[in-house]
């Protein structure tokens, strides 16, 4: 049995996926969530203050805090946010992607280039400071950063100012300073998950991408998770055009690519090379485990289960024969601070990413996960709702804790 350590500002999907496989997992994390600590030997918290900033951590602090493990570990996998902070220079076997090809793929502006050079279909995109290049509406978005809480979409001039007020008040990361204008696409927010090794990738699900769900979130364009699988006359086209890019960039491992499904057709918007929130979604729709089928892409072996299905579009049945799976983040309208009884209350349901007590949530931050199943897309959003109008109403006894 393996000792897999994963680091990250929050680890937790991937952690309990090792966890299930039969691994040791250990994790260092920022939020250390409740459901988290069920599911390792052992962790350690990350100190990042009031900024989700990883180039503020150095390696020196990560060295330590492994070496108080007390651990022989087989492999460190990097989570969200510790793609390229350098850990390729510790002394350990990293499960990630080459800093190279990270430097390239994380950075928006630069992977626009690549795409464009490639003729594949992709906004236009230029620096902020060339925006006049470009006709309105555009998307504002820091050319290094995940989960669009940043994101803007500017239809006149004025618009920018919001663009100020918001890094001021919500203080962007310093590593995020560099933004961008794109060209805004209308459409579907989709994307494919791949499994590849370095010869060889599988595109292994198509999802729906939940963004700026009004139920789930105040922010426009957050991410607030998945649907999985996503039925699109698309779904051939699109899991090709993954396969071709993670396979040109050289990407190993569990890989996701995201979409706009326009009316003329799919357009690429990134590529997340590493482990991505629609883990939970594709795991229980697909009854495939991320982090084995991760580990095992980098011995050169890409084995999935029910791989028949696969192969058909995106038809993914699990032996309990739920084909819809469905994960919805719930942000915060307020600042609270969870409390033990609260918290046992959310445990009540099926949920994720469940905060410890005493646990400081600030507005417009994630609170919990809401997970759910079921024969069809409306089942699935139905159960959501239904976790989340508890959740919210057991929130509000917060106040007068």
């Amino acid at each position: 049995m393996k000792n897999i350590l994963v680091i990250g500002f929050s680890t937790r999907n991937i952690v309990c996926s090792g966890s299930r496989a039969g691994y040791n997992m250990y994790a260092i994390d920022a939020f250390c969530d409740h459901d988290m600590q069920q599911c390792v030997r052992d962790f350690a918290k990350l100190d990042i203050g009031e900024s989700f900033d990883a180039s503020k951590i150095s390696l020196n602090e990560i060295s330590e805090l492994i070496g108080g493990f007390g651990v022989d570990f087989d492999a460190i996998i990097p989570g969200s946010g510790f793609e390229t902070i350098g850990l390729e220079r510790l002394p350990y076997r990293i499960l990630g992607n080459e800093a190279r090809i990270m430097a390239e793929v994380s950075d928006k502006y630069l992977f626009s280039r690549f795409l464009k050079k490639r003729g594949i279909a992709h906004p236009e995109t230029v620096l902020l400071s060339e925006m006049n290049e470009l006709e309105l509406p555009l998307m504002i978005k820091p050319a290094c950063s995940g989960g669009g809480i940043f994101n803007i979409k500017v239809e006149r001039l004025d618009d920018l100012l919001l663009l100020e007020n918001r890094k001021k008040e919500e203080g962007l990361p310093s590593a995020k300073n560099k933004m961008i204008a794109q060209e805004f696409v209308d459409g579907i927010p989709a994307s494919v998950s791949v499994i590849s090794t370095k010869e060889k990738a599988i595109a292994i699900a198509v999802n729906e991408q939940l963004i700026g769900t009004p139920w789930l979130t105040g922010i426009p364009f957050a991410y607030c998770g998945n649907i999985t699988p996503f039925y699109t006359p698309y779904a051939s086209e699109m899991k090709r055009i993954s396969e071709e890019l993670i396979l040109e960039l050289g990407l190993i491992g569990s890989n996701g690519v995201d979409f706009i499904i326009t009316e003329d057709g799919p357009v690429v918007i990134e590529v997340n090379a590493r482990f991505q929130g629609s883990l939970d979604t594709i795991e229980m729709s697909a009854g495939i485990n991320l982090l084995d089928a991760h580990m095992k892409a980098f011995e050169g072996i890409i084995e999935l289960p029910i791989e028949t299905n696969i192969k058909k579009e995106n038809i993914n049945v699990n032996s309990k024969g739920k084909v819809y799976a469905g994960r919805g983040i719930l942000y915060s309208e307020k600042k609270m601070v969870m409390s033990e009884i609260v918290r046992d209350m959310l445990l009540d349901r099926n949920v994720c990413d469940v905060p410890v007590a005493g646990q400081v949530i600030d507005p417009y931050e994630p609170v919990i996960s809401v997970l759910s199943s079921g024969n069809n897309h409306d089942e699935v959003i139905c159960g959501m709702k239904d976790s989340v109008m508890f959740i919210r109403e057991s929130l509000n006894l917060l106040e007068s804790e």
